[in-house]
């Protein structure tokens, strides 16, 4: 049974490979090209690849590892959030990133700001994305090593060898194209396995009897069921999340034009809701135990592959098909991920700050290069970190994005209530009080949900910065959509 899944599962890597190969060409020209596709993405293409990018190891994995231990739907809400977060970035602040011709989140902050803001929040958004490059390492690790029958651990060193090897090669090109191959191939395997699974259990009204005997709630269909705190911070991290974050809104930077990048934002949302509820179904079917023994699970994470590589659930052909499926979300985010922490890098720190003289080419190769250097830093911190939920651990990403979330609206929208200091301090202080709220709630000291620690810090450095540098001139709105020379606005 083995030999089926990784047969399977082992061409479709090829298959991912051979598309990169096809798009070197096309990723070697320059810079712009590599790291945003040469603005030339479609509003299709465009829309699959921002979907994708939400659609990887936390709607996977995390959500069907949350589904199994909640025994509730309430992690489609993070789905649901970002789908809504997608919608609202649409009408509101797609066209801007776009017409400013940006390569990074931390760029547009300089042209609404000034260049030492560009700085602080490179660094800040480094952070959030460094997290969720290891976090989505884990999780294709996690299929993997089920697989090949190996190590969680070695599991961890081949997902790393394998998604350099097709984000080095191809760049966004290859990110786009096979992103869309990756949709298919995900709702194809995973609706398979969500209808034959539905089907053994009989029906979702069964399910429900199954679940609630082994104690979930009799309401566990209500997406809320598992607790009002942690839901909202489902969705006000999902909802601010992607408004600033690189990787979701990359393909934003490389559509055609400031109307593309609308459409594709908005539908990108159709793309992303349903997925959620495929994987929590998957999970909330795993937990009744009629398929496998759980008790014998010795890592949540593993909930998934354990249910798709069970004959008695699903035919071996059928389970591949729908790994392939999980192993194409991972992939399809995993990659922009990566690809969010190497622009970040590339544009704003390496360009931006210590070489401002690069020119296209030197900018190029630091981009290739830095694709295999991060492996340094997420690796071990996959390696150390195994064991944190997924979805937990990656808001830490999400409430980063969050403070930028807050500070690009109001840059845009209400430039009279933000200032350049007010940024630098949301971004320094906001950062810190995430991580104090971790530390609190470890040792016991408080309970402080740490997007919502996030969002109100910086909303108060915000204000603090706003009393304190009164006299600065505030920056220039550009909600009307008008083009303003950059110098400009970072003489504030």
């Amino acid at each position: 049974m083995f030999s089926v899944y990784a047969v399977i599962v082992f061409s479709y890597f090829l298959f991912v490979m051979g598309i990169s190969l096809f798009t070197k060409k096309l990723a070697s020209r320059s810079s712009a090209d590599f790291l945003i596709a040469g603005r030339n993405l479609g509003i299709v293409t465009c829309a699959v690849v921002v979907a994708s990018e939400w659609l990887g190891g936390m709607s996977t994995i995390g959500v069907s590892e949350k589904a199994f231990t909640t025994g509730t739907l309430q992690p489609i809400l993070y789905n649901f959030a970002t789908s809504l977060g997608m919608i609202i970035i649409g009408f509101t602040v797609a066209t801007h990133y776009r017409r400013k011709e940006v390569h990074t989140v931390s760029e547009m902050i300089e042209h609404l700001f000034d260049r030492r803001c560009r700085h602080i929040s490179a660094v800040a958004f480094l952070i959030a994305y460094i997290t969720l490059a290891y976090i989505q390492l884990q999780t294709c690790s996690s299929v993997i090593s089920t697989l090949f029958g190996m190590s969680w651990i070695w599991g961890i060193f081949l997902s790393a060898i394998i998604i350099t090897t097709y984000t080095y090669i191809g760049g966004l090109h290859a990110l786009a194209i096979t992103s869309v191959f990756h949709v298919i191939v995900m709702f194809g395997g995973i609706g398979i396995a969500v209808c034959t699974g539905l089907i053994k259990v009989g029906g979702l009204a069964a399910l429900k009897g199954h679940l609630v005997v082994l104690g979930s709630p009799v309401n566990l269909y209500n997406p809320f069921s598992a607790g009002l705190s942690y839901a909202f911070s489902l969705l006000l991290g999902g909802i601010l999340g992607g408004m600033a974050g690189q990787a979701s809104i990359q393909p934003i930077f490389a559509a055609k034009n400031p109307s593309v990048a609308k459409r594709a934002a908005i539908a990108s949302a159709l793309i992303i809701a349903p997925f959620g509820v495929m994987i929590a179904l998957l999970g909330l079917i795993a937990k009744t135990g009629i398929f496998f023994d759980v008790t014998t699970l010795t890592d949540v994470k593993m909930v998934l592959p354990r249910l798709l590589t069970t004959p008695s659930f699903i035919h071996p052909i059928f389970g591949g098909l729908a790994l392939a499926g999980i192993l194409a979300a991972i992939l399809s985010t995993v990659g922009p991920v990566n690809f969010a922490v190497v622009t970040i890098v590339a544009k704003d720190i390496y360009a931006g700050l210590m070489h401002e003289g690069a020119d296209d080419q030197q900018i190029l190769r630091t981009s290739r290069n830095l694709v295999i250097l991060i492996n340094f830093i997420i690796i071990p911190l996959a390696l150390i970190f195994h064991k944190k939920a997924i979805i937990d651990a990656a808001y830490v990403s999400y409430a980063i994005r969050a403070i930028g979330a807050i500070v690009i609206v109001l840059g845009i929208y209400g430039s009279r209530f933000i200032n350049g200091l007010g940024v630098k301090l949301a971004f320094v202080g906001g950062t810190l009080t995430i991580f104090v709220c971790l530390i609190a709630g470890r040792i016991g000291l408080f309970t402080v949900d740490k997007t919502f620690g996030a969002v109100c810090a910086a909303i108060v450095f915000v204000a603090v910065g706003l009393l304190l540098g009164k006299k600065d001139h505030p920056p220039v709105s550009v909600a009307r959509g008008t083009s303003i020379p950059s110098g400009v606005l970072r003489g504030h």
